[in-house]
């Protein structure tokens, strides 16, 4: 039985994804916000903590 492999997204797909640049994209990371993996010089946002951050900012402002 296989699983699916998570999807990871880059952070210009981050930045489309949410409308924000990128400087903005990476102050969530570095304060935690939104999670990341980093190979190398490689980083990468899965999609699930895409969707955590986005669903938090929801519950925050209702």
């Amino acid at each position: 039985m296989t699983t699916a492999a998570p999807e990871l997204l880059t952070v210009p797909e981050v930045m489309s994804r949410l409308r924000f640049g990128r400087s903005k994209v990476y102050d969530l990371i570095r304060s935690k916000r939104l999670a990341s993996i980093k190979e190398g010089r490689c980083r990468r946002i899965p999609a699930t903590a895409l969707q955590d951050y986005i669903r938090t900012r929801l519950e925050e402002v209702a």
